[in-house]
C-alpha cells in the first residue's frame, strides 16, 4: 500500500497585513506569554515596556491600551522612547478588578517628512518639493477627520505666491504638527496580538499580617467554645497588631470516622472531630456548626471584628465527612470504589477516613463546580471577603482558575490564600490562576544560604506570587522550635515578619512558645485540630509584646510592606544574616542571629547604594526593638547578638540618605 502523498503547505495569500512594517516583540511585564495575569494593588501605576522594530528609519509612534474592569473603551497612553527600540509608558490602576492593557504602533508619515525637511533646511537645500509633500500629507489628515484649518495650511503650503520663510514656518509650527498627530493615520498600524491582564487588588492582598485562631478553644475551663467567646480574643489579636482573624472551617463536624486525640482512629464520644472534616446532619458548607453558634452569632462576629480593625478570614476546605448531606443528595460528586463504596482521602501512609474528596470530573460535574463557587459567595454575603484555601493543589487547576474569577467578578475585593504545601511549580501555577497569596517553604529554610537562596527565589515570581511566610501551622511543627526554645520563636517571627510583606502565627501556641511535638510526626502533641485546648494568655513567657512591637514596626514603615526591595548584605559570619528594604526614605535593616543557643558577632559589609545611605557622613542606625541607637560611618560595621536578650535588630537607618540628585539629612 502506497503511503498517502504529503499535504502540501498552502500559499500565502498576500493581504493589507503585509504592508505593516512595525513588529512589536514583547510586552513587559507579562507571565508565560501573556496566558496569566499579572498582579498588583489598586492605586499602583503600572509601567510597561515594549519593544518595536521597524525597518529604515522613519519615525514611529506608539500608546499604550488599557481598560479598567467593566469598562468597554480604551484608554490610550503615549509611548515614550527609551533607546535601543524600547518603549514605555505608565498606567495608573484606580480600581479592583482584571484590567487588560495591550500596545498599537505605526509609522508617522508627518512626523518623518518633518524630520526629513528640518535636515534640508539646516544645510539650506532647496525645499519646493518638500512643502508640495508635506501639503500631500496635510490633506491625507484633512480627509481622516482633521480640522478644516488643515485645508487652509495645505493651500498656504502649496502656493507659488506666499513667501518661502511663511511656507517653511508653517511647515515647521508645532501647532500644525498638534492637529496632524490628532488624526494619526493608523491604516497600517500594528497591534500587540494578545491583550494582557493586570489583576488589580487591595492592599491587604500584598501586605496583611494573619493570626489563626480556633473559637472552639477559647473558654477557659476546657468546654466548647463558642463565636461568642471567640469575641472576647478579638482585643487581645487586636492588641497584636495583626490585619486579619483567620478561622479553621466552622462548619459542622462529622461523626462517622471522627478522628480522636492526635489523630487516633478511635475517637471518644466527646472527643470534637477535625473541623476540616466538613459536614454533618446539621448542615454542609454553609452551616455553622451548632456549639458554635449560629449564622447570625457569625455576622455578629464578622462586625466585632471590624470594629476593631481586623477583617475575618475563613478556611475552605473542598471535602467533605461521609455524613456530610452532599454524600446523600448529590453522590455522583464523589469517588467511588468498583465495590460501590465511596473512597476516602489518602496521602500514605496517612488516612484520612473521616474525610471523602470531590470528584471533579464526574458525570455532574458542572453542578459541583457551581456549588463550591457558591460556597465562596454565600460567606462573601455574610461579610468575608478573606479565605484561606485547603490544599488547592489537589483540585483541578482550571477549576481554580474559572472559580475565583467568578467569585472577583461579584466581589472583585476578594483576596485567596493558598494553602499549597506542594511542588515549587505547582504552587507557582496556583498563583497564576488567581490566588492573591501563597504558603511557602520558609518554615523549612533555615540557614543564612537557604534564606538567601529561597527569597531569591521569590523575588523572580514577584509579579504572580506573593509569598506569605508562617513560622508554624497546626499541621507542621519543624525540628528547629522544638529545640530552640523562645529565642528560636522570637528568631523566625523577625524573620517571617520581615523577610515578606505578609506573615502569619498560629495563635496561641506560637506566642506561648509551645513546643512539645508529637514523636514520629512533625505536628505539636495534643493538637488543637483534634481537641479543645485552654491557653493562658498571660504567661510570662508570652511573646505578645514582642509580636505587637514587630507589627507596630511594619506598620509604621512602608519599607516592610513590600517584597520588590529585599536585599541581602554579606556578613562574616554565616550564622548572622542581614538584609534590607527601601520605600523612598523609609530604609530598614535587619539582622538575626540564626543560631538560638549562642552568642554572634559579626562585621556587616552594607550595600550603601542600595541602602541609600552617603558613605562620607555619619548615619544613625535605630534599633525599632531595643530601642538603643548606634552612629555608624561606612560600609563596615559591627554587630553582637545575644540569642536571650535580642536575637535580631531591626534598624531604621537615619542621617545623610540619598534621594534622587543630592543627599539630604533627616531623622
Amino acid at each position: 500500500m502506497r503511503a498517502p502523498e504529503p499535504e502540501l503547505e498552502r500559499p500565502h495569500v498576500l493581504g493589507p497585513s503585509d504592508l505593516q512594517r512595525i513588529e512589536i516583540l514583547e510586552l513587559r511585564p507579562q507571565v508565560d506569554g501573556g496566558r496569566y495575569p499579572i498582579k498588583r494593588i489598586v492605586g499602583d501605576r503600572l509601567e510597561v515596556e515594549v519593544d518595536l522594530v521597524l525597518d529604515g528609519h522613519d519615525v514611529v509612534r506608539g500608546v499604550l491600551l488599557d481598560r479598567a474592569a467593566g469598562a468597554t473603551a480604551w484608554t490610550e497612553t503615549p509611548l515614550v522612547a527609551l533607546g535601543n527600540d524600547t518603549w514605555c509608558a505608565t498606567i495608573a490602576l484606580p480600581a479592583l478588578g482584571h484590567h487588560a492593557y495591550t500596545a498599537l504602533a505605526w509609522v508617522d508619515a508627518f512626523a518623518t517628512w518633518r524630520r526629513g525637511l528640518d535636515r534640508k533646511l539646516e544645510i539650506h537645500a532647496e525645499v519646493t518639493s518638500e512643502l508640495l509633500d508635506g501639503a500631500a500629507l496635510v490633506r491625507e489628515a484633512l480627509a481622516r477627520g482633521g480640522h478644516a484649518a488643515l485645508h487652509e495650511a495645505a493651500e498656504l503650503l502649496e502656493s507659488q505666491d506666499t513667501p518661502l520663510v511663511q511656507r517653511i514656518a508653517l511647515a515647521t509650527s508645532e501647532r500644525l504638527a498638534e492637529a496632524i498627530a490628532r488624526v494619526p493615520d493608523r491604516t497600517l498600524a500594528t497591534r500587540y496580538p494578545h491583550e494582557l491582564e493586570v489583576l488589580v487588588e487591595r492592599p491587604r492582598a500584598a501586605c496583611s499580617a494573619w493570626y489563626e485562631l480556633f473559637p472552639r478553644s477559647t473558654r477557659a475551663d476546657g468546654k466548647h467554645g463558642t463565636l461568642r467567646d471567640a469575641e472576647a480574643r478579638l482585643d487581645y489579636i487586636a492588641e497584636l497588631g495583626f490585619d486579619i482573624v483567620y478561622l479553621p472551617p466552622i462548619h459542622p463536624i462529622g461523626h462517622a470516622f471522627r478522628k480522636g486525640p492526635d489523630n487516633r482512629p478511635d475517637a471518644g464520644p466527646n472527643d470534637p472531630g477535625s473541623p476540616w472534616a466538613v459536614g454533618a446532619a446539621e448542615g454542609g458548607h454553609t452551616s455553622v456548626h451548632p456549639q458554635l453558634g449560629t449564622l447570625a452569632d457569625f455576622d455578629h462576629f464578622v462586625a466585632q471584628a471590624v470594629g476593631r480593625g481586623l477583617e475575618v478570614a475563613l478556611d475552605i476546605a473542598f471535602q467533605a465527612s461521609p455524613d456530610h448531606p452532599w454524600v446523600k443528595t448529590h453522590p455522583s460528586w464523589f469517588l467511588h470504589r468498583a465495590d460501590g463504596t465511596i473512597q476516602y482521602a489518602e496521602n500514605p501512609p496517612k488516612k484520612y477516613q473521616d474525610v471523602y474528596p470531590f470528584d471533579f470530573a464526574s458525570a455532574d460535574w458542572q453542578a459541583l463546580w457551581c456549588a463550591l463557587r457558591d460556597v465562596f459567595l454565600f460567606w462573601a454575603e455574610h461579610g468575608v471577603r478573606t479565605f484561606r484555601v485547603d490544599n488547592p493543589h489537589t483540585k483541578p487547576l482550571a477549576f481554580w482558575e474559572w472559580c475565583l474569577r467568578e467569585v472577583r467578578a461579584r466581589y472583585p475585593d476578594a483576596i485567596f490564600l493558598a494553602e499549597a504545601f506542594t511542588r515549587p511549580k505547582l504552587m507557582g501555577v496556583l498563583a497564576k490562576h488567581g490566588f492573591s497569596q501563597s504558603y511557602t517553604y520558609f518554615t523549612w529554610r533555615t540557614t543564612k544560604h537557604e534564606l538567601e537562596q529561597y527569597a531569591s527565589e521569590l523575588r523572580a515570581t514577584a509579579d504572580y506570587l506573593r509569598p506569605n511566610f508562617w513560622p508554624t501551622t497546626p499541621d507542621i511543627f519543624p525540628d528547629h522550635l522544638v529545640h530552640g526554645g523562645r529565642p528560636a520563636f522570637v528568631q523566625r517571627a523577625v524573620l517571617a515578619a520581615t523577610l515578606a510583606a505578609s506573615y502569619g502565627i498560629y495563635g496561641p501556641s506560637y506566642e506561648l512558645c509551645e513546643a512539645q511535638s508529637r514523636p514520629g510526626v512533625e505536628e505539636l502533641a495534643r493538637n488543637e485540630k483534634y481537641q479543645i485546648r485552654t491557653w493562658d494568655l498571660l504567661r510570662p513567657e508570652s511573646l505578645r509584646h514582642v509580636l505587637a512591637r514587630l507589627n507596630q514596626i511594619r506598620r509604621a514603615h512602608p519599607a516592610l510592606q513590600q517584597n520588590a526591595t529585599l536585599v541581602f548584605h554579606p556578613t562574616d559570619n554565616d550564622l548572622v544574616i542581614a538584609y534590607s528594604k527601601r520605600a523612598g526614605r523609609d530604609t530598614i535593616l535587619v539582622v538575626v542571629n540564626l543560631d538560638p543557643h549562642h552568642v554572634h558577632r559579626a562585621w556587616l559589609t552594607l550595600d550603601l547604594e542600595e541602602l541609600g545611605v552617603d558613605a562620607e557622613h555619619t548615619y544613625q542606625a535605630h534599633d525599632l526593638l531595643g530601642g538603643a541607637r548606634y552612629s555608624w560611618r561606612g560600609s563596615r560595621n559591627f554587630v553582637e547578638l545575644d540569642p536571650a536578650s535580642s536575637p535580631a535588630h531591626v534598624f531604621a537607618l537615619h542621617g545623610f540618605v540619598r534621594s534622587e540628585h543630592h543627599f539630604e539629612y533627616f531623622l
